[in-house]
């Protein structure tokens, strides 16, 4: 099934996220592409509990917060979030559309596509131990948990920030899980940490300090070597691995899109925020342009002037008048408070 659309937006953080809303204001629909399973992009992925100061309004919020708040910003846009998909082919169709497609298959026909991918789509780091790739899929997985499905088994968490260590809480309701981390801090969320320390306490969740060296398969993957700082190997037995050792950013198939680059990042016209591509526009950390910024305010500026350019695009003979949402009736329509 392929989606007909007036946009695409690729990448669902605080930029994208804003877009949604910009052009929601203009009365144009568009859907939104993310490579993680979450929205919120590095802002929830890679400091979610950090402050966050330089948001007009706001004196402090956190990334968390902040996508808390422009997720009910959008709410009244409806726009669908298409999440753990990597947008992998954009072609130009020969009526000025593009077809693009995801890695889940996805397929979309969209007049518009805007690129706010941050400094591109976020991949799992994966453990770097010869001869595990055989597993990988089956019993070595990346970020996402299944508490259902691994019921009853044991587990092995490797990783010590906020994704392992709610991960680890997740599947010891109902499995057998030892948590590995290379140091026996964490880099966590307090609340995170009192609880899993907690479990530890109390005999639910083991904890073993160390790095993973080698491993037993019989043929399938039986144990796991751990290297402790003292030098001694212990041996644990597991059913299933969860690598949670964050994530990195890469252009992946971005690169391919026969965009202008400079330096990884796509040159934009300051005035549209346009690519060399028409029809496709580039807001946030991705894009680059005389006097560029990668500030979140200004990433929202360039969202707003991007959606008034698309306007005239996907409406042609309509001149777009600039409304206040003070005032504008048909604002307050479209965002439910009439």
């Amino acid at each position: 099934m392929t989606i007909e659309i007036q946009a695409l937006i690729i990448g669902a953080g605080p930029v994208g996220l804003f877009q949604v809303f910009q052009l929601g204001l203009l009365e144009i629909n568009a859907h939104v592409v993310d490579a993680l399973p979450h929205p919120g992009g590095q802002c929830v992925q890679l400091y979610p509990d950090k402050p966050i100061y330089d948001i007009p309004a706001l004196p402090a919020t956190t990334g968390r917060d902040l996508t808390d708040l422009l997720l009910k910003q959008i709410a009244p846009f409806s726009a669908p979030l298409h999440l753990g998909q990597e947008v992998t082919t954009v072609q130009p169709r020969t009526d000025g559309r593009f077809d693009v497609a995801t890695s889940t298959g996805t397929q979309f026909i969209t007049q518009t596509i805007f690129i706010a991918a941050g400094v591109g789509a976020f991949a799992p780091r994966k453990l770097k131990l010869e001869g595990m790739e055989p597993f990988e899929g089956s019993q070595v997985h990346h970020t996402t948990a299944q508490p259902g499905a691994w019921a009853g088994q044991r587990v092995v968490v490797l990783g010590g920030d906020d994704a392992a260590l709610e991960a680890a809480l997740q599947l010891a309701e109902n499995s057998q899980v030892t948590l590995v981390h290379r140091r026996a801090a964490f880099d966590a969320a307090e609340p995170t940490q009192a609880a899993v320390q907690a479990l530890i306490a109390a005999g639910r969740l083991q904890f073993v300090v160390g790095q993973i060296t080698g491993f037993e398969s019989a043929p399938r993957l039986a144990a796991l070597h751990i290297t402790t700082p003292d030098n001694t190997t212990q041996t644990i037995p597991l059913d299933h691995l969860l690598v949670c050792l964050g994530l990195s950013p890469k252009l992946g198939p971005l690169s391919t899109w026969g965009l202008d680059m400079q330096r990884k990042q796509l040159q934009v016209s300051p005035e549209t925020f346009a690519t060399s591509t028409p029809g496709i526009f580039a807001v946030g950390d991705i894009n680059t342009y005389p006097g560029k910024k990668k500030l979140i305010l200004c990433g929202f500026h360039e969202a707003t002037l991007a959606a008034h350019a698309a306007a005239a695009l996907i409406y042609p003979e309509q001149k777009v008048p600039l409304q206040y949402t003070t005032t504008s009736l048909r604002l307050h329509q479209l965002l439910g408070v009439a």
